[in-house]
């Protein structure tokens, strides 16, 4: 049966994804159309792409983060003088080395740009820092005089997931030279549900199922403010939430795997196997529950 498929972000955390996609290949289910952000953008390159979820395994298992740690050479003596790098180039590494192993793994598949996938049938989230806006990939490129057809998909996953202050911003130019700084979707939408279901009483071609890393918005506990501190972090992840928590409303909650993913951080790049692998049964575990009682 086809679907439409929305993933979160989430960082490593996203080995739960497999678990869950395991469910739906082993169900008979396969993606028309494929949305998401950060972590979840680069899964949903790759299921595009053609890879099962088993093949996803493989390539995470083998992945060494460390590579992707490609900071500047710099002449500066002191350590503490990185930060002096962080100031002026806007992130501690450079995140080419990120992109070109998206794009070496998607090439496998014969996927290098746009134009290599159905059209319409891959959405990835991005933040305009400068424009103060959220980006559709490749929907917005002709904004910045870019031809979508001839966009790198690995270059669009790579802008998805610049991390704030962890990678640096990818900078693009619109056609009357102005410089907008691109970084990680998760600023501005962690969870692109909107892209499918718009409008509330749209009928849709598909079932649009989402997967998101967290327990029920109705489950989540209140933030905890007790100082300054507290209060920018809960302000900051108020913002970032909101406009996708307008998504998750009753109607369309029904059409999403919680998977609650608590003692896992989205930047704890040295997970252990013990760990990858309870994620990926907890995937399992909740698409499995989760299919028993859906409708479509």
């Amino acid at each position: 049966m086809k679907i439409d498929g929305v993933f979160a972000g989430g960082g490593v955390r996203a080995f739960a994804f497999i678990g869950a996609t395991q469910v739906l290949e082993e169900r008979g289910f396969s993606f028309a159309r494929l949305s998401g952000t950060s972590a979840g953008a680069l899964f949903s390159a790759l299921l595009k792409a053609g890879y099962t979820s088993h093949e996803i395994n493989d390539l995470m298992n083998e992945l060494n983060v460390a590579e992707f740690m490609d900071g500047r050479k710099t002449l500066l003596p002191f350590k503490w003088m990185k930060w002096i790098q962080l100031y002026f180039n806007l992130g501690m590494y450079k995140g080419d080395k990120l992109e070109q192993w998206i794009s070496e793994k998607l090439e496998k598949k014969g996927v290098k740009t746009f134009a290599d996938l159905p059209e319409g049938s891959l959405k990835i989230i991005a933040s305009d820092l400068t424009k103060g806006r959220i980006l559709v990939l490749p929907d917005d490129l002709p904004t910045y005089g870019l031809i979508p057809e001839k966009f790198s998909v690995a270059r669009a996953v790579r802008m998805s997931s610049s991390i704030p202050y962890f990678f640096e911003p990818v900078k693009v130019y619109d056609p009357s030279g102005r410089k907008s700084y691109i970084v990680d979707g998760g600023v501005l939408s962690n969870f692109p549900l909107w892209v499918f279901m718009r409008e509330l009483n749209q009928k849709l071609p598909r079932p649009v199922l989402g997967f998101r890393l967290t327990p029920n918005v109705n489950e989540i506990p209140p933030n905890e403010i007790h100082n300054a501190i507290d209060m920018f972090q809960s302000l900051f992840e108020t913002m970032r939430k909101a406009h996708d928590v307008r998504y998750i409303i009753e109607e369309h909650a029904k059409n999403i795997v919680f998977i609650p993913v608590e003692d896992v951080k989205a930047t704890d790049f040295d997970l252990s196997e013990e760990k990858k692998e309870a994620l990926i049964l907890l995937g399992r575990e909740r698409t499995e529950k989760f299919l028993k009682k859906w409708v479509y």
